[in-house]
This record gives structure tokens, C-alpha cells and sequence, in this order.
């Protein structure tokens, strides 16, 4: 007898963003379409950044404060905590109430896979300079545990009582869907029955800006209230955001699937030889096999998607080269094509998190969208949303492309 089919779910999302503290005001943000731009000086240079509005702010800083050992930690870190603990409560996996030294509140089948591109990086500046400016060079005992790349899920499966797998990991921007992948494929495997994943990313920190500007990426639109234009190709116009999100990923029978149920249908992964520092072709080539490989996965009689949400950085070599991807393996087709930097930035290593938070949005709403989010060959949105394929690629040559569907 064949087996019965099975689906990944999402059940449950957790989300802070310079758009909001919650599901509900992130989608309330992009239903208004304003964006999330602030500016900051940096070496004396009026520079565009996306940060939390004041209200995730205010919701961050009570995490720290129910927790002593909180005001250690690295915004990035924080962030995730906070994510994680959205999106398990509204799975039902967390009881606030329930003691973490409790080996009962302890659930060994929940595992959780948090990334980020740059990890600890604020912490990390801070010990540095704390270092360089010791008589000495003696830095705090917290440093390395605070500012290694582990602590993040260490952390997080602290704060939601997870006893399961902890995995954290850095693949640049592509980074949050590669933990969706690890997802998939423990859920599938049997190693795990119950699954957090996403993306974390605090960088909105002098070095790292300064980073992002030694590349000649960083948009020069300080003045405009969209800095961040992807799409437009007529320059460079990238600006780092900060960020978490994550998801409950749970693996169920076709009969327990319900209307409304977001189905992680396809993972598509994506890699081709680096010829330079961003690691990118004109035809993007890791962007075409990435969404290819999710492609083949859906059933063969159908394999169209309705909306694509994009890497698309704001950069003039990125952005040309996955929408040259997106013509390769579309053809001249109808697809939307969407993204959410436009108003929040690019938050790194939480981007894919957050544009699939975004694909969520559009697959639960009636439209229209505005303007600022399509590319300008991008058909008109319809309201009948119920596929979408979202990318993200980072340094390397990797890609990852995850495809969503609504069930209905």
C-alpha cells in the first residue's frame, strides 16, 4: 500500500522587524506601504538605515528585562529569543509559565535551527574595543560565549524549553532559508517531530555599515524615503536593515491539512563557481538552478507559481542577474514579481525569514499591493495568490528558493 503524503506546515510565525513587532503590525505595514527608513550619521555621512520602530524596541528591551542573563547577549541573539517565543506560542508549543529547569517543560522532540550572516556583531565590537582599550588586554569572561555563532540556538531552545536538535549557521544572505531546509529534511527524516527555523540579524553597527559601503553597494539616497530601490538598476541603492523571524514547522498527513494551512511545498538549493567578491554572474546561474531544484519537486502536471519574491538587494549587478534567472526559467510567464526591501532594507542572514513572512502576507490577503514593492515588468497583483517562490542568495555562489502554497 502506498504511503499516505505528507506536508510541512507552517504553525505558527514569529516576527520583529523595522516593520513592526508582531504578525499583525508587519502586515499592517505592508498594507500601508510606508517604509521603515531612518537616518543615521556614520563617519559624517547622512546614511539610510532600516531599525526597529519604537514599539519592537520597547518589546525587546522587557525581553531583557525578564531575564538577567539577557543583558549579556547580542541584539541578534535577542531578537531570535524573541521570534522564537512568537512563533512557538502560536503554534501552542510554549508555556510561558512552565519552569526551563523543569526537565518536564523540556520537549525533546523540538528542534531548532536559528542563522545569521554576521552573528554577534555588536557584541563583538564592543569586546574589541573593550580589548584594545585595556592596559593590559584583559576582556570580559562572557566574550567568547556571548559572540560565538552558537549561542544563538543554544539560547533560543533555552528560552522556548526545546530539547531537540541546536543548530547555528551562517550562509550569508541565504542563510535563514538553509535553516527552513535543515527543517524540512529533519522533519522528513524522523529526527525531529517539532521544528523552529529562521533568521536573525542585527548589523546596523559602525563596522559593519562600513563594510557594506568598502563594497560601493550602500545606497546614496539618504534624502529619499525610498533609499532602497531594487529593481531600478540605475544605481546602487542597498541599505541594511536589523531583524528575526521565525517558524513552527510541523510534518502532517493530507487529512490533517486544513483551509488556510501555509505548506512548505519545495526546497530548492542552488551553487555555482565564484568568479569575484559577491559572487555573481549575469545570468545567475545559482538563482536558476535554486529555483529549478524547488521546481522539479511540485507535482509534474503542475508547476507554476504565482508570485516570485526576490533577493534583489538594491544592487545593480544582483538585481539584473536574478531577474535575468527568474526570465531564464519563467520564460515571458505572468508571474508577480515582488519584494519587501523596498521598505525594510536587507537584513542579511534574516531576509529569507522575513520575505517569507512577506509570501504569508500575500498568499492571506485580498490586494492590491503598492507600487514600490514590483519590479516594473511585473504583471499586476491578483487576489488569487496561492503559490509563491521566494529567493535569496549570498556570498559564495549559493542560493536557496523556498515555495510556499496555501491551502485551500
Amino acid at each position: 500500500m502506498a504511503e499516505a503524503k505528507k506536508h510541512i506546515v507552517i504553525r505558527g510565525t514569529g516576527v520583529i522587524s523595522p516593520l513592526g513587532h508582531d504578525v499583525v503590525s508587519v502586515n499592517e505595514a505592508y498594507t500601508s506601504g510606508k517604509p521603515a527608513f531612518t537616518t543615521i550619521l556614520h563617519n559624517g555621512e547622512p546614511t539610510p538605515v532600516a531599525a526597529l520602530p519604537l514599539r519592537a524596541e520597547e518589546e525587546l528591551q522587557q525581553l531583557v528585562k525578564s531575564n538577567p542573563n539577557y543583558r549579556q547577549l547580542d541584539r541578534s541573539v535577542l531578537m531570535a529569543i524573541y521570534a522564537a517565543r512568537k512563533a512557538a506560542t502560536a503554534a501552542g508549543w510554549f508555556n510561558e509559565n512552565a519552569s526551563a529547569s523543569n526537565d518536564l517543560a523540556v520537549s525533546d522532540d523540538l528542534a531548532v535551527n536559528i542563522g545569521s550572516s554576521r552573528g554577534a556583531t555588536g557584541l563583538f565590537e564592543q569586546h574589541y574595543d573593550s580589548y584594545q582599550q585595556s592596559i593590559n588586554g584583559s576582556i570580559a569572561p562572557s566574550a567568547s560565549p556571548t559572540t560565538t555563532l552558537g549561542n544563538l540556538s543554544s539560547w533560543v531552545a533555552q528560552a522556548v524549553n526545546a530539547g531537540g536538535a541546536h543548530i547555528s549557521h551562517s550562509m550569508t544572505c541565504s542563510t535563514a532559508l538553509i535553516a527552513i531546509a535543515n527543517g524540512v529534511a529533519w522533519l522528513k527524516s524522523g529526527m525531529a517531530k517539532r521544528f523552529l527555523a529562521g533568521g536573525t540579524e542585527a548589523p546596523l553597527t559602525p563596522f559593519t555599515i562600513a563594510q557594506m559601503k568598502a563594497v560601493g553597494i550602500y545606497s546614496k539616497l539618504a534624502d529619499n524615503p525610498y533609499p532602497c530601490q531594487p529593481y531600478k538598476g540605475e544605481q546602487n541603492t542597498f541599505v541594511l536593515g536589523e531583524g528575526a523571524a521565525v517558524f513552527a514547522l510541523e510534518l502532517i498527513s493530507e487529512e490533517e491539512l486544513t483551509t488556510g494551512d501555509v505548506i512548505v511545498e519545495a526546497v530548492g538549493l542552488g551553487f555555482e563557481k565564484i568568479a569575484g567578491k559577491t559572487s555573481i554572474s549575469a545570468d545567475g546561474l545559482n538563482f536558476q538552478k535554486a529555483m529549478r531544484h524547488a521546481l522539479s519537486q511540485l507535482p509534474e502536471h503542475d508547476q507554476t507559481v504565482d508570485a516570485i519574491i526576490t533577493h534583489t538587494p538594491g544592487t545593480k549587478a544582483g538585481d539584473k542577474a536574478e531577474l535575468q534567472a527568474i526570465k531564464a526559467v519563467f520564460g515571458n510567464s505572468s508571474q508577480v514579481i515582488t519584494t519587501n526591501k523596498a521598505l525594510l532594507g536587507h537584513t542579511l542572514g534574516a531576509s529569507g525569514a522575513l520575505s517569507m513572512q512577506y509570501a504569508s502576507y500575500l498568499l492571506s490577503v485580498d490586494l492590491p499591493v503598492f507600487k514600490h514593492y514590483s519590479s516594473h515588468n511585473s504583471p499586476p497583483f491578483k487576489s488569487d495568490i496561492s503559490r509563491i517562490i521566494v529567493n535569496a542568495a549570498g556570498f559564495g555562489g549559493n542560493a536557496a528558493s523556498i515555495i510556499l502554497r496555501l491551502q485551500k
